[in-house]
């Protein structure tokens, strides 16, 4: 009986801790990356939005990790980014596999901005000639490792010609 009773607050509990996470989750605001030019292209078509393209080393960059610590998991940048841009990210890992042609367009989008180093991050806008195929970019401003999250977004802002 007290087995009983033991197992079924146990229980309990780990409905109500499962729950409370949930709800937690629900509430936070979270990033969405997209990793394909075409489906951040069509979003930010959509939406009226350039592109936030953060070239990065995921896997062994320590500066790109720095930067998703520092800033991008902040909800000041957060909520700036959901309201401002497409986040697309340019991945160039050395231990995670890729699609070849995930890598291909990375190394396309790497060439046509002269991406030499990681972090770089470039705000563009993007125009898809529907004749042949082809995407053009027009780049608006470049932006690196910054280590406060309101520097950054005070950055963005003077890219995008909102300065606050």
């Amino acid at each position: 009986m007290k087995k009983t009773a033991f197992f079924g607050v146990i229980l309990g509990l780990g409905f109500l801790i499962s729950s409370f996470v949930s709800s937690v989750n629900e509430e936070t605001e979270e990033l969405t990356w997209y990793t394909s030019l075409e489906e951040a292209h069509e979003l930010s078509k959509e939406q009226g939005k350039p592109i936030f393209g953060f070239f990065t080393g995921s896997d062994w960059c320590g500066w790109c990790i720095r930067l998703q610590k520092d800033v991008f998991a902040k909800p000041d940048f957060i909520t700036w980014a959901n309201e401002n841009v497409i986040l697309l990210e340019l991945d160039f890992p050395k231990r995670t596999a890729q699609s070849d042609e995930l890598k291909q367009q990375n190394r396309d989008l790497q060439a046509a901005f002269g991406v030499r180093g990681y972090p770089t991050i470039w705000i563009f806008n993007s125009e898809k000639d529907e004749s042949t195929g082809k995407m053009n970019l027009s780049a608006l401003g470049k932006l690196g490792y910054m280590k406060n999250e309101t520097v950054f977004i005070k950055e963005a802002n003077k890219i995008l010609g909102k300065e606050k």
